[in-house]
């Protein structure tokens, strides 16, 4: 299956994957998903005071809006999806059908997920939720003016100056919205002293009014049948149920039309018309936000408390016009300032979600790793805080002398609410140089929460998973608008990002879009693993897969990192059985006439090439693929997340089908022995034990995982192989394996059991071509020298066996089948 171009972005400290960038949502204009994005993005700063706190309800359309003789089919949803990142904000709204969760847009990068997942139209209610979480009064009220039959936007303008009027003499100033679709909206902002049902009941008397006085051109009835020749003023959208098309949403008409604020000059003009994506950027660039004057009075936004803590014109700090934040497109900043205040301190603030994250530092950075500072978090800041410099005077909040001690760009690794791990990288002949910190929450949560601020002793990059765009993944990290700026000489197609689509656009993505190794478990006991900390899991007889399902594409992956996706041709359905994008971890497994896993008859499946023989192997050997972790969910990593929560997630977001061998093995209940003595009864290998609190660590074998097995097995590495003799001349007689430690390959034994016919002929083959002269072992007893032919130690294999002589052998081993999955590096002593 074909698949679009994608691109792996950081939004603000977010890192998003973004998905059929190319795919065109406007077939008139010919504009792409990746423009639609690049509008919200573009707009988000200007957008973002209009929707924050409110409930959002979306209006999809998964593939463009169509054209007028085969328009597209759109739907509205309000549940939040189970799969959302987990940063997104909810509000929670009480229904007739049961309680549905919203998602609540505060963030540029929550405006960009909510467009990758192809919300063109963003409808809004006039009321926010307050701090309890539930729904306050209103803080505007809304007219919507809807032309009948024989009716224009020139009239509506008309209306719009009859309701300004009336809104004046009630002391309110209305700002009006061109709705991108027929009529306009007027806005003005109340001071939610009233409940929604008393703000609508005065609407309704105002629309009845006008309609009395202008009876041949206003209508306030909603019935169609009386809104030819007239407009319609639509009060109902100030009720508390109902939602509003978002001051700056894109609209799902045939061109990209915005819902957008205008001046009442504008509204003036003769050829007063609804403005498209990038007119409405260039104008906005132009001459500002006139619907801030409905927004700015109620609005709480992230810089309310910096803005409650100051009086302009009593101190020389930086007084932002609203309590909003200013999106930076390039690398994240940071600026760490000397604060001669009561006592001598330093201010640590990180550039995030368009504010200065802040922490008072008393005694600053640490200069070694040995030590941790105090920090205590402090209010956002906003932008211009960067290069602030002066004296606060006395009497004033943070009174004193402020100075830039350094000041330059950082990079994010990890971005959790209890913990922050970044590199600074300070201006040329600055103080600080380059460092990497972490700042740890030990006691309490947002402002005045305590912090430790430590040096960390490794200095690298930031790794796949952090909190930055990991260019691995087969895109840049500069995000896909950065790069275009919309304008008014600019065709009219709406933002176009240069850079948009990733380079890698075959069929299938390069193995390295998987990004990730397989978690790895370390061998233990029951008694290790015993007690509520623990989850425990069946341990399947079959090889790790990593799978990506990427827009309906599938890609399945080894521990190698080997593409394995035609191999498995059985699970290509795996997309139709999750319900958004992801990367789960797995176990592939073929069962045997009982249902057993049955790792010989895998083998059978493994190491084909030619497709005829893979699908006759697939019709013969039947697998499944066991399912029990979840890497990634709709581009948002989950690595840093819990097991129990991961866990969750991967419930969640499979859905059972006949047709396709995937499935979530239920956890194990009972303690590790009585788990042990059921996995016997089933004849399983073994259990695997997780911490409920750990996290996915990719490549890393942790004791946060425990495997507790049944019966001894051992992964080898083949360093050679003994000829057979008689009627077995020509053939395999016995392999000799070996495990790698400090001194190279320490000899294991040779094993000859259990190599079937088909299989030894295969191998050999394969042994053949890695021919050496010299042993790889470096201690094999003179009786396995005398007719061995040695090969280069490329191949794993496993083998199972009774126990480890004193010699370090493996007694009664039995060769168990290649392991394609694993590298020899990759192979370590099974204790």
């Amino acid at each position: 299956m074909a698949q679009g171009p994608y691109q792996l972005v950081d939004v603000d400290g977010r890192r998003l994957r973004l998905t059929s960038l190319d795919k065109v949502m406007y077939p008139e204009t010919g504009m792409t998903k990746g423009e639609m994005i690049a509008y919200y993005a573009e707009i988000a700063p200007t957008m973002l005071p209009h929707v924050a706190g409110r409930a959002i309800t979306r209006k999809r359309w998964v593939n463009g809006v169509g054209t007028p003789d085969h328009p597209a089919q759109a739907f509205f949803e309000k549940n939040l999806e189970e799969h959302a990142p987990e940063w997104i904000r909810r509000g929670v709204q009480h229904h007739s059908d049961g309680d549905k969760s919203y998602p609540i847009a505060d963030s540029r990068a929550t405006l960009v997920w909510l467009a990758q997942m192809g919300a063109i139209e963003l409808h809004v209610p006039q009321w926010r939720f307050d701090p309890s979480g539930e729904p306050a009064n209103p803080d505007r009220m809304v007219f919507d003016l809807d032309p009948g039959p024989g009716m224009g936007l020139a009239e509506c303008a008309e209306v719009a100056r009859l309701v300004r009027a009336i809104l004046q003499h009630m002391g309110l100033e209305a700002v009006p919205v061109t709705s991108g679709s027929k009529g306009l909206q007027l806005y003005a902002a109340l001071d939610g002293s009233q409940t929604s049902e008393q703000v609508s009941a005065v609407a309704h008397e105002l629309a009845k009014a006008l309609e009395a006085d202008h009876p041949d051109l206003i209508v306030s009835n909603m019935r169609k049948s009386l809104r030819e020749g007239r407009i319609l003023i639509d009060w109902s959208q100030n009720n508390a149920n109902k939602t509003t098309i978002a001051p700056y949403s894109l609209r799902g008409r045939f061109r990209p039309t915005v819902a957008a604020p205008r001046t009442w000059d504008e509204l003036d003009d003769p050829d007063l018309r609804h403005l498209e994506a990038d007119e409405v950027v260039a104008l906005v660039a132009e001459r500002g936000d006139p619907m801030l004057a409905v927004t700015a009075a109620s609005a709480e936004g992230p810089l309310s408390t910096y803005l409650s803590m100051r009086t302009a014109g009593s101190t020389p700090e930086p007084m932002p016009e609203s309590p909003w934040g200013v999106a930076n497109d390039g690398d994240p900043r940071f600026v760490i300032q000397e604060h001669h205040a009561r006592r001598l301190h330093y201010d640590l603030r990180l550039e995030r979600d368009g504010v200065l994250k802040s922490w008072a530092v008393p005694k600053g950075v640490p200069e070694t790793a040995d030590r941790n500072n105090l920090a205590v978090q402090t209010e956002d800041h906003p932008m211009q805080y960067l290069v602030f410099e002066g004296t606060i005077p006395e009497g004033q909040y943070g009174a004193g002398g402020m100075t830039v001690w350094d000041t330059g760009t950082y990079e994010t690794e990890k971005w959790r609410d209890d913990e922050v791990i970044f590199t600074l990288t300070g201006r040329v002949g600055g103080p600080l140089g380059r460092v990497r910190l972490a700042l740890i929450r030990t006691q309490g949560q947002g402002e005045k929460s305590q912090w430790l601020l430590h040096r960390m002793k490794e200095q690298h990059h930031a790794e796949a998973g952090d909190g930055r765009a990991d260019a691995a993944g087969g895109g840049s990290d500069e995000p896909p608008w950065a790069a275009s700026r919309p304008s008014r000489s600019r065709a009219r197609r709406g933002p176009t990002p240069s850079d948009i689509s990733s380079p890698d656009s075959d069929d299938h993505p390069p193995a390295a879009a998987i990004e990730l190794s397989p978690m790895l478990a370390v061998p233990g006991t029951a008694a290790l693993a015993a007690g509520a900390d623990w989850a425990l899991e069946w341990k399947w007889d079959g090889i790790r897969l990593l799978a990506r399902v990427d827009d309906g594409a599938v890609r399945l992956v080894s521990r190698k990192g080997i593409d394995q996706t035609a191999t498995y041709p059985d699970l290509a359905g795996i997309a139709r059985v999750l319900r958004a994008d992801a990367v789960v971890d797995g176990e592939v497994v073929a069962l045997d006439e009982r249902g057993r896993p049955d790792f010989g008859l895998l083998q059978q499946r493994m190491n084909l090439t030619k497709p005829r023989e893979i699908a006759a192997a697939a019709k013969a050997v039947p697998v499944v693929l066991h399912l029990f972790d979840v890497l990634e969910v709709a581009g948002t990593p989950t690595l840093d997340e819990p097991y129990t929560r991961r866990r969750e997630r991967l419930e969640r977001l499979f859905r059972a089908r006949d047709d396709v061998p995937v499935d979530v093995p239920p956890v194990v209940d009972g303690d590790p022995d009585a788990a042990l003595d059921e996995a016997r009864r089933l004849g399983l290998e073994g259990v695997v034990a997780k911490r409920r609190r750990s996290t996915y660590r990719p490549g890393v074998r942790s004791d946060d995982w425990v495997k507790l097995k049944l019966t001894r097995t051992q992964e080898v590495v083949i360093g050679g192989y003994r000829k057979g003799v008689g009627a077995r001349e020509g053939r395999i007689r016995s392999l000799l394996v070996g495990i790698p430690d400090s001194g190279g390959l320490r000899y294991a034994g040779r094993v000859g059991s259990g190599l079937r016919e088909r299989d030894a002929e295969r191998l050999l083959a394969r042994l053949d071509e890695l021919h050496e002269a010299a042993a790889p072992f470096h201690d094999v007893p003179a009786t396995d020298v005398v007719d061995a032919v040695w090969v280069r130690p490329e191949l794993v294999g496993e083998i199972e066996f009774g126990e480890w002589t004193r010699t370090g052998v493996a007694r009664h081993p039995r060769w168990r089948g290649l392991r394609p999955d694993k590298r020899p590096d990759d192979v370590v002593l099974e204790t």
